[in-house]
């Protein structure tokens, strides 16, 4: 049982978690379930998102690309009240400019910048009658540059940009953050691993974890807790801020 000492508690809240699956956005699933809220999971692997779904008390699930306008606002207009939604889905490419093509660059730019803007877009109305708030998933990689990630700097930038200009629009209606993580150890990384660096991945493991002064990588759960920190009422004064979670990276 809660009681009003409680802090960060989201009972009664409802929730939209793109990406919400796996890594980052699963553990933040749990964390606004543990925290009361009710959350539909978005995500384009249904398998994976109706597991989670099972175990989470009142949660829903939908399945479409956030790239895809006519699938967005179809899929989202069944969801009512919405207080609450996290931008956390992405994808990330290897390559300086030379090395990315244009195929590849859009295919970074519809899916994490296109799919927040047309989410958001989609839910405004129901966000602004909730007086809710925006939590974007963003990155260090949008306030630093990062070799050979040209594109994915180039859109977490992005991300960055539209938190700041949303939550300036609508100061005092809507409440809008970001959250930019170092390099968390998620299905994400693993999959970059096998990819890139499939014959030395302990070796390129240790390197990401030496990227960051604390010496390891960040754990799904302390981004997590951190977006329900920034949809609690406790977060009410908290608006335009580009959090950092990344053991140190960007203050080095």
């Amino acid at each position: 049982m809660t009681s009003a000492s409680t802090p960060f508690r989201l009972d009664g809240r409802r929730a939209v978690v793109t990406g919400g699956a796996s890594g980052i956005g699963e553990a933040t699933c749990r964390a606004l379930t543990a925290a009361g809220a009710a959350v539909t999971i978005v995500d384009v692997d249904r398998a994976r998102a109706e597991s989670l779904a099972r175990e989470l008390p009142g949660a829903a699930v939908l399945v479409f690309d956030i790239g895809d306008p006519a699938a967005v606002n179809s899929a989202l207009a069944a969801v009512d009240p919405v207080d609450i939604l996290v931008n956390n889905a992405g994808i990330g490419l290897v390559g300086s400019i030379e090395e990315t093509e244009a195929g590849d660059f859009d295919r970074l730019y519809r899916v994490n910048v296109a799919g927040p803007y047309l989410v958001t877009r989609a839910l405004m109305p129901k966000l602004l009658d909730a007086a809710g708030c925006v939590v974007n998933i963003g990155s260090v990689a949008g306030l630093v540059g990062i070799k050979r990630r040209f594109a994915y700097c180039a859109t977490k930038g992005a991300v960055v940009a539209m938190t700041r200009q949303l939550a300036v629009e609508y100061a005092g209606r809507l409440r809008v953050n970001c959250i930019c993580p170092g390099t968390v150890d998620t299905p994400f990384v693993e999959g970059y691993l096998e990819k890139y660096h499939a014959h030395e991945k302990e070796k390129v493991r240790a390197e990401l974890n030496l990227r960051q002064p604390v010496g390891r990588l960040g754990k799904p759960d302390e981004i997590a807790h951190m977006v329900v920190y920034l949809c609690s009422p406790e977060a009410g004064f908290v608006t335009g801020s580009v959090v950092t979670i990344d053991g140190g990276w960007t203050a080095a």
